[in-house]
């Protein structure tokens, strides 16, 4: 954001700097995005042998079905917004669930 005592300040924006604004504010959201991610699948994960014993595999599986489903999204986002590093985290954190996904028990 362009400060009020830049003396370019009061200058229309120019395309350039729209998409840069654009590109900053993608960056930001996807950054968020793969931080919550992160946050969600570690906790999926360090409770999903809890959950297992406890005889609820189904409602892990929901978890980690909702987990591919949101990262899926963010993924194809990150692809369409030209972010092929998010797109590639994202598509790692896909490929973890699908594994962990793998791994639960059918009941």
């Amino acid at each position: 954001m362009r400060s009020i005592a830049d003396p370019d300040a009061l200058a229309p924006m120019t395309s350039s700097d729209e998409r840069s604004d654009e590109a900053r504010a993608t960056f930001e959201y996807l950054s968020n995005e793969y931080a919550q991610a992160l946050h969600a699948f570690k906790a999926i994960e360090d409770q999903s042998t809890t959950l297992m014993l406890l005889g609820v595999s189904e409602d892990l599986r929901g978890f980690v079905d909702q987990f591919i489903e949101m990262a899926t999204r963010t993924k194809q986002l990150a692809e369409e917004k030209n972010e092929p590093h998010f797109a590639e985290w994202f598509g790692e954190l896909i490929e973890k669930a699908e594994a962990l996904r793998g791994a639960i028990p059918n009941r």
